[in-house]
This record gives structure tokens, C-alpha cells and sequence, in this order.
């Protein structure tokens, strides 16, 4: 991290870019330089094969032109001996080969030894064809087997505006890339040494310029932390030194600010603290002057500057002064929402004074606190004992009395005590029932009750549920209809949890629905990787005022129609427990005398749990 943070500074930065505009010059400069030094060996080292082979066919001209058409074997031999001593002393150039050609492409001399037995044979080349066609550019490069570069050159021999021959030349190149070479490595040198001068130079005018920032950001460092006494050295006249003395003005008005504004710093940080909740600040005389945006939306109103403490919360003095000497540590406040609905609120209130130092208070810091919901859990957990005491209570008052009555003398009447012993199972019963459905609950609110995921096909679920109230039914003539999406096959879930969520749907509607009702079991496929599971009826629905509540524990519509038909008031909270342990959500919509619709939401990709 450290060498990242040395690459970063400035120093660094000038000094690459100053060796990067030397690297880009000499680049540039040396790039120009070697490609006309090489084009100017290049062109040198054409030219001069061009003069030879010129000169070659000037001489060898009047040679094949006085050589007949049909030679005696003697006479050819002659020729070829006059040109072979012409090509290999006068006109001998280093690794180079030279043949002189006869008008129709036959070798008849060569300055090489190794390829005399060339001679009497025809050179295919390209360049010699153009040259026996009256062409005299005729330049190439190539490349040889040992990987060496040559040119070759073929110029015409030309007699009485007559072509009686040709000139082939071959020259290694080898010696001029050296040259080349030996330029490119005197260059390099000379750049790296320019670098590391260049790259000294660069440090030593970096270091002018970058130890005045230092020095700059040393003192910012100290004005953050509080030290306002050192003051910037200014080094000159330029743009840093101006620099340093607008910093050293800029550290003597922060200090004057810093110290006329100590007092609302201390009232801004203490309302900055507590910005979680509701914050009012007031001055020493109980006036409020700010008010953050939780504050007004706890109060239920924005006009909240300019009024007093007291009227503001509708609190007597005595309470006020109370909660700033600490009589009291906190007041609750009641605020009731009318928005259809009466819903009352808690609000908790915490009263601070503000001392200002050597004078007393200043002013006061009211912070606001929600604690409705917190009442609202304390509610719901003396509701939740007193429904399980009242639940357990009524079938056991009844066991007592009906096993009394058969104690009294009941047992004797055949009929009447089989009737008294069938209450006591059936309230037996209802007690297992609701003692199991607790355990449910604190298995599921502890964590105990670990999923148990299998490939469940969602289509044959739906329609076993439809078969296990097949009877019940056709005993209200209910319709039954099931309908999923051709997108939707199997997912991942615990399959007998799953079953008893809608085993308790159904269920409810069924117990809901009037005679020759119709109920829907749908699923359809939801984004992103999730479906939905609804269970629709024609019931009779649940009135609006009971849709908030519908699922907490207990909690029944009609108690006494509810408790007669055996359920427990705990059906749907261990459904949506068990939904949420799948990672899913419950949803219930209705319209009283309408119908219902609940709606499971699961996802599709396993979260959780373990597969069975």
C-alpha cells in the first residue's frame, strides 16, 4: 500500500513525465535518425550496384553481339572464358554473385566457384525476365536459406537497340544491417545516459516544487487537528509562495471562527448525536429553535420553531422543569393518529440542559422516542398468556365437570356417561391439539424446527391437498378447481411444513364458505426465482378493521364460531412462521362477504435448511 501511495505523490509524477517527454523525443529523434541512415545506406548500396551492373552490361555488350548464332564448341568456350574472367576480378564485390546472361536466359558466366554449374543453364528468375523483356527496374529483396537478406538486381544487355543478354546480380546485405545495428546500439546507449540524466535532473526539480507542498500539507494536518499557532514558510514570490501565505491567512480566520462559533458547535453536536430520533432544541428561555424532520413527524406537525416547550408537548411547567433538574427522568406523551382509525402512539421524551461554559444553561435538548411498538410486543406477550390461560382453562373446567358428574353417579347411566366420556376426549383432544400447535410455535421461534427440503412436484401437491378435503368438499358442495402454470414443474421445499400451510388454508376455507361455494388453488411463476401459491374462496370474508391482526396468535374474527368449529387461533401464525422459514412471505386479501385470497410466496432456489 505504501508503494502505491509513492507512485501517487506529485514528486513521482513530475518525475516520470519529465523522463517520459525526454523518452518521447529521443524516440522520435532516433526513429527519424535510423530510418534515413538506412535509407541512405539503402539507396547508397543500390546505386552502387546499379553503376556495376550498368557498367558490366556496357562492356559485355560488344562480346554477345559478335557471338554467332551456332558456335563451334571451341568458340563458345572462348566467350565463356572472357566473361568469366570479366565477372570475377574486375567486377568482384564483397559476398556478392554476378552472372551475365545470353538472350534467352542462359547462364554463361558467374564470379561464384560453387555455382559453376549454373553455367549452360537458364535463370528462371523473375527479374531476368523483365530484363530480357527491355525492362531495367528490376530490384528485389530476399531472403536465402541461412536467412540472410540480398538484393537482387537484373539489368538488360542492350547491342544496336538489340537485347543480346542480361546481368544478374546478387549481394548480401548482411554487412549494411550490421552497420544498421551498430547505429541502433551507439543510440540506445546514448539514450539510457540522457535518461539518467534526465531522471536526476527531474528529482532535483521535483523536490523544488514538492517540499513547499509538504511543508503545506504538514500544516494542514496540524489546522486539523486543532493546532493553529505554526504558520507555512514562504520560500519566494511565486504561485506556492502566494499559496503559503493564503494559507497562512486562511489558519488565522478559521481560528476566529472556530472561536465565535464554540457555542453552536456544542448545540449542533448534541442534536447531531441523537439524530436517530426526535430532537428539539430550545433556548434558555423554553423557545424552540430547531427541530429535526423525526421531531415534526412524531408531533404531527412542521410549525414547530417560535413555540414553547410547554405547548409544544402540552405539559405543565412544573413537569418541564422537573425533567431538566432530574426529578424525573423521562414523560410519556400520547399522540392519536386519526386516519379512519383511531391509533394511539407513545411517544418517550428526554429533557437535556445546554450549559454554556461559566454561565449556566444555555438552552435545552428534548430528544423524542418511539416506544410505541415496544408497548405494543408488551401487550401482545400479556395477551398471548392470558389467551393460553384462558385456552387451556375452558376445556379443562370442563374435563373437571363432566369427570365430577361421572363421579356423582353419571357413570351408572350407560348412555349418558359414554356421552360425558366422548366431551372429555373431544376437549382432551382440543388440548393436544393447542399444546401442539404451541410446541410448533416455539420450535419455529427458536430455530428448532430445521427445514427438510425435497424436489416437490408443485402441480401434484396442489391437487393431493384437493383429494384430502375431497369429502368435506362434497359435503358443502364447494367446487373445487386447481390451476398452475405450464412454466411451473417442482421446486425445492419442506414438503409435509408445506402441506400444512395449505392443509390450514384450505381448510379455513372451507369453514368459511357457504354451501356451493367455489374455492382456487392457483400457482403461478413469479420474478426474480420465486412463485406464488394462492388459495382463493367465495366465503364470507373478513372485515377490514381485522386484516392487520389476522395473523398474530390467538387472534380469532368470530371467537365464539371460531372456537366452536375447533380451531386454535395459532393456524395462520404457524403458517406465516413456516413461510418465513422457507425465505417466503403470506399475504391475505378480503372483502367482507366476498370472498378471501391468501397467498404464499416462495422462493425457488434453495436458501436454507438441508436437503432430505
Amino acid at each position: 500500500m505504501n508503494g502505491i501511495r509513492f507512485f501517487r505523490t506529485i514528486q513521482v509524477k513530475l518525475i516520470i513525465i519529465y523522463v517520459l517527454l525526454i523518452l518521447i523525443a529521443m524516440q522520435l529523434i532516433g526513429v527519424y535518425f535510423i530510418s534515413t541512415m538506412k535509407t541512405s545506406l539503402t539507396s547508397t548500396f543500390t546505386n552502387n550496384m546499379n553503376e556495376q551492373a550498368n557498367l558490366l552490361s556496357q562492356i559485355s555488350a560488344q562480346t554477345l553481339s559478335n557471338q554467332p548464332d551456332q558456335q563451334s564448341n571451341t568458340g563458345e568456350r572462348t566467350t565463356e572464358d572472357y566473361l568469366g574472367v570479366l565477372v570475377s576480378n574486375l567486377f568482384s564485390i564483397s559476398e556478392a554473385e554476378i552472372q551475365i546472361l545470353d538472350a534467352s536466359g542462359k547462364v554463361l558466366a558467374t564470379s561464384l566457384q560453387s555455382h559453376q554449374s549454373y553455367i549452360g543453364k537458364k535463370n528462371t528468375s523473375l527479374v531476368v525476365s523483365r530484363a530480357l523483356q527491355g525492362i531495367r527496374d528490376n530490384e528485389e529483396e530476399i531472403i536465402d536459406e541461412d536467412g540472410i537478406r540480398k538484393k537482387v538486381i537484373a539489368k538488360p544487355i542492350v547491342y544496336s537497340d538489340k537485347i543480346v543478354g542480361a546481368v544478374y546480380l546478387v549481394a548480401s546485405m548482411k554487412e549494411l544491417y550490421s552497420t544498421v545495428d551498430r547505429i541502433n546500439r551507439i543510440f540506445m546507449s546514448g539514450m539510457l545516459l540522457a535518461l539518467g540524466l534526465t531522471g536526476v535532473l527531474g528529482i532535483l526539480l521535483a523536490t523544488t516544487i514538492t517540499n513547499p507542498i509538504k511543508a503545506l500539507t504538514r500544516q494542514a494536518a496540524a489546522v486539523a487537528e486543532g493546532q493553529f499557532d505554526q504558520r507555512v514558510p514562504v520560500l519566494g514570490n511565486d504561485e506556492i509562495g502566494r499559496l503559503s501565505e493564503v494559507f497562512n491567512d486562511m489558519t488565522l480566520r478559521l481560528r476566529d471562527a472556530l472561536s465565535a462559533n464554540e457555542e453552536e458547535k456544542e448545540k449542533i453536536s448534541s442534536i447531531l448525536a441523537n439524530m436517530s430520533d426526535g430532537v428539539v432544541a430550545a433556548d434558555e428561555r423554553g423557545v424552540v429553535m430547531i427541530t429535526n424532520r423525526r421531531a415534526q413527524e412524531m408531533l404531527r406537525r412542521d410549525d414547530c420553531e417560535g413555540i414553547r416547550l410547554s405547548d409544544l408537548f402540552s405539559m405543565e411547567e412544573s413537569q418541564i422543569t422537573a425533567l431538566l433538574r432530574g426529578g424525573e427522568q423521562s414523560a410519556v406523551l400520547y399522540q392519536v393518529q386519526t386516519d379512519g382509525e383511531e391509533e394511539e402512539e407513545l411517544l418517550r421524551l428526554t429533557m437535556t440542559p445546554i450549559h454554556r461554559r461559566d454561565q449556566g444553561i444555555s438552552g435545552t435538548i428534548a430528544v423524542l422516542q418511539d416506544v410505541t411498538e415496544q408497548e405494543r410486543l408488551e401487550q401482545s406477550r400479556r395477551e398471548f398468556v392470558a389467551n393460553v390461560s384462558h385456552e387451556l382453562r375452558t376445556p379443562l373446567t370442563t374435563i373437571k365437570s363432566y369427570a365430577e358428574a361421572l363421579d356423582d353417579g353419571a357413570m351408572d347411566e350407560r348412555e349418558l356417561g359414554q356421552r360425558f366420556v366422548g366431551v372429555i376426549r373431544n376437549e382432551t383432544e382440543r388440548m393436544i391439539r393447542l399444546v401442539t400447535d404451541l410446541l410448533h410455535l416455539s420450535r419455529l421461534d427458536s430455530n428448532q424446527a430445521p427445514l427438510r427440503r425435497q424436489q416437490t412436484n408443485v402441480p401434484e401437491m396442489l391437487e393431493e391437498v384437493a383429494d384430502r378435503f375431497s369429502f368435506q368438499l362434497r359435503k358443502k358442495a364447494i367446487r373445487a378447481n386447481v390451476r398452475v402454470e405450464d412454466s411451473i414443474s417442482s421446486v425445492w421445499l419442506d414438503r409435509d411444513q408445506i402441506d400444512q400451510v395449505l392443509d390450514n388454508l384450505v381448510s379455513n376455507a372451507i369453514k368459511y364458505t357457504l354451501d356451493g361455494g367455489r374455492i382456487e388453488l392457483t400457482a403461478r411463476k413469479l420474478e426474480p426465482a420465486s412463485i406464488a401459491i394462492s388459495v382463493k374462496d367465495t366465503g364470507i370474508g373478513i372485515p377490514k378493521r381485522d386484516l392487520g391482526r389476522i395473523f398474530d396468535r390467538f387472534y380469532r374474527v368470530d371467537k365464539a364460531r371460531s372456537r366452536n368449529m375447533g380451531g386454535t387461533g395459532l393456524g395462520l401464525s404457524i403458517a406465516r412462521e413456516i413461510v418465513k422459514a422457507h425465505g417466503g412471505n403470506i399475504t391475505l386479501d378480503s372483502e367482507l362477504n366476498e370472498g378471501t385470497t391468501v397467498t404464499v410466496i416462495l422462493p425457488t432456489q434453495v436458501s436454507g435448511g438441508e436437503r432430505a
